[in-house]
């Protein structure tokens, strides 16, 4: 039990860092409320899901190839960059108290999903971190007690996911709508800030490299 909350505990070391779907599921839980920022960290825990399954299969040897990672990396920038700029025009939504049009739980769930799944730093995670405690779990222990501890780390994740979405929710109740609006905003520039950080990074694999 001591090594499986020590895996618990390496998902939420892993999730606390302020990153892309932080900032996203932070947005989406002051905008429209608990559920749908549930539905962002849903979306990009599945694409953890494929990630993890990519590492399983031993996918991972094609993101050795440089052209490959700067697809990954430009991906992303186009991504961050999109949603960082639709967040940062829909700040002032949050004041208005009617639901709009694509308040939809589908487009929830897929803002997580595709920030997530093209975000290289969860790539790097997977391969990086999840594919040497893979390593060495295979080595000392069975396929049971390494799928125990794949779900230990999924735990941490959602316990922080929750813990983010309550200051939310504590967020949108109790701040003005001008105040939440400028959190809005500030998200939005988290967002597009890291989008130029990966395409920074896709620039400098394409040209420099």
């Amino acid at each position: 039990m001591i090594v499986f909350f020590s895996y618990i505990l390496l998902g939420l070391s892993l999730a606390a860092p302020i990153g892309p779907v932080n900032a996203a599921v932070l947005d989406k839980g002051i905008k429209k409320g608990f559920f749908h920022g549930w539905l962002v960290g849903l979306g990009a825990m599945t694409a953890d899901v494929v990630y993890m399954f990519a590492v399983f299969m031993g996918l991972v040897h094609f993101l050795e190839f440089p052209f490959v990672k700067a697809f990954l990396w430009s991906f992303g920038f186009f991504v961050l960059v999109y949603t960082g700029i639709e967040t940062i025009m829909g700040a002032g939504k949050i004041i208005s108290p009617k639901r709009t049009n694509d308040d939809t739980k589908i487009k929830s769930f897929l803002s997580g999903f595709f920030i997530s799944i093209s975000n290289p730093l969860t790539i790097l995670f997977w391969l990086g971190i999840y594919g040497s405690v893979l390593a060495k779990t295979v080595t000392e222990f069975d396929h049971i007690h390494l799928a125990l501890y794949s779900i230990a780390i999924f735990i941490g994740l959602i316990i922080w996911d929750l813990f983010i979405l309550v200051i939310a929710s504590g967020f949108r109740k109790t701040l003005s709508g001008k105040t939440l609006a400028l959190i809005s905003i500030f998200s939005g520039i988290s967002l597009i800030g890291f989008g130029l950080y990966f395409g920074y990074q896709a620039i400098l694999l394409l040209f420099f490299t």
